[in-house]
């Protein structure tokens, strides 16, 4: 199996949400690879893949990977049944941490409880 091949999984989830890869290469056993994505999340994201196939710090793959804000950690379209504690969670492992979220959008929320399907919310940097 190739390198690549190999990381194909995280290669796709990137380009499949908005990745853009300026070099993929494979060179004596090391996969080289840079792109750039929307977001920090997508960065880390990116690197969660490749450590959930190659462990904690592979050594057959080089990346360079850079959001295109720095602004925010990620942005959020809320769909049916979410609440501002459920997106928490996702991206911040704990649920109580939903005021972060409400506070970066006050400028569309007015109540933390209030959430609408097609929302996009920013989400923000963990405090």
């Amino acid at each position: 199996m190739s390198v690549k091949a190999k990381y194909q999984p995280a290669l796709d989830w990137s380009y499949n949400n908005g990745g853009q890869f300026s070099i993929i290469t494979e060179e004596n056993g090391v996969l080289k690879v840079a792109a750039t994505v929307d977001t920090p999340y997508h960065k880390n994201t990116f690197w969660d893949m490749v450590k959930s196939i190659g462990g904690d710090n592979p050594s057959d793959i080089i990346a360079d990977i850079n959001p295109n804000t720095s602004d925010y950690f990620a942005k959020h379209t809320v769909v049916k049944g979410e609440t501002l504690g459920k997106i928490s969670k996702h991206y911040y492992g704990e649920a109580g941490k939903y005021m972060q979220i409400f506070n970066a959008n006050k400028n569309i929320l007015s109540n933390p409880d209030l959430i609408e399907v097609g929302q996009e919310l920013i989400i923000p940097f963990e405090q």
